[in-house]
């Protein structure tokens, strides 16, 4: 058995944030979920949908990685990513770095891991890897899904290797601090105003706060849009407040961003800001109740008080982001 000794099996509320936490308290820093989730400028919108999509797809943070890009960048820390095809050079590329007493983080489909609850593919699942032993590799996830857990080499291949939306090629990372890293905490207004630029100018109209307008017109038809609504709403609703959001499709967690930043650094800006994130929060989980209770009894009625607060919340987050950009 090979572990890489200290490692907290702390696990966190959204995949690649607790990941992100592994790999920076082993090197020293040590932030909170909503700082890790704020610094990557990590929320955002996506409202997609398709012919060859069984059901639309609600999305609340930006694309798999990118907050790490993001969060590594604006802090100056040193990241190295290996990917490949190969399954043996996967295995090296992870392996090596647990040898050398070092935590790698491992981008994946979920679907494969053996102790994971829900069997849906989703292949933007981040995970930190700590150790192995000659049959199983020992992983922190979410705390959803246990914290510290391990899962058999076999099921952790395939799962790197697995194709399809949001994967990559056995993508594994790993995170150096230097030796004057910048404050993280000059960093803050930065993060928070590339976060609302990218919200407040999408580049379609899927996206950002024009993203949540287009779920406001289009999620009162989602009882015309599947075959089998009991399964297809309240799996919806799930995804919004359960699956490694935080709660509120992420807006939970940049309300809680929002209120260590105001504690930080005196703006009345900030704190309108939060306030507003913390209005939109509830909502959300209000829309997501709705969607639930639609797929439950079949009543539209759910679906158009969705849509007016999705439209309201549109509005909102648009007000919120305004706001912080000027910080």
């Amino acid at each position: 058995m090979t572990i890489v000794h200290g490692i907290e099996g702390r696990g966190l509320q959204h995949c690649e944030t607790t990941a992100l936490g592994v790999l920076l308290r082993h090197e020293g820093l040590d932030l909170s979920e909503p700082m890790l989730f704020g610094l990557g400028s990590g929320l955002s919108f996506i409202y997609w949908d398709s012919k060859s999509m069984p059901f639309p797809f609600l999305g609340g943070r930006v694309k798999p990685f990118e907050l790490t890009r993001n969060l590594t960048a604006r802090l100056g820390l040193t990241l190295s990513v290996d990917e490949t095809t190969s399954l043996r050079k996967a295995w090296e590329n992870a392996a090596t770095q647990i040898d050398a007493g070092r935590p790698v983080g491992l981008q994946l489909d979920s679907f494969h891991l053996d102790y994971f609850q829900s069997k849906v593919h989703f292949g933007g699942h981040v995970v930190a890897m700590y150790g192995y032993d000659e049959h199983d590799a020992y992983l922190v996830d979410t705390a959803q899904q246990g914290g510290a857990v391990r899962t058999s080499r076999t099921s952790l291949s395939m799962a790197r290797a697995e194709g399809g939306p949001m994967t990559a090629r056995n993508r594994s990372f790993s995170i150096t601090l230097p030796a004057h890293a910048p404050s993280w905490q000059d960093q803050i207004i930065p993060a928070i105003k590339a976060c609302a630029g990218a919200f407040l100018a999408p580049p379609i109209a899927n996206l950002g706060h024009r993203g949540i307008e287009k779920a406001a017109s289009q999620v009162p038809k989602w009882l015309l849009r599947t075959d089998d609504p009991q399964r297809d709403l309240p799996q919806a609703a799930v995804l919004m407040e359960k699956a490694g959001t935080g709660g509120a499709l992420f807006r939970a967690l940049y309300r809680d961003f929002l209120g260590e930043c105001a504690e930080l650094i005196d703006d009345d800006r900030l704190r309108t800001g939060h306030q507003l994130y913390a209005e939109a929060a509830t909502l959300w989980t209000t829309v997501a109740d709705l969607i639930a209770k639609a797929g439950e009894n079949g009543d539209a009625t759910h679906l158009e008080q969705a849509g007016a607060i999705l439209h309201d919340l549109s509005q909102i987050e648009r007000d919120a982001m305004q706001v912080l950009n000027e910080l």
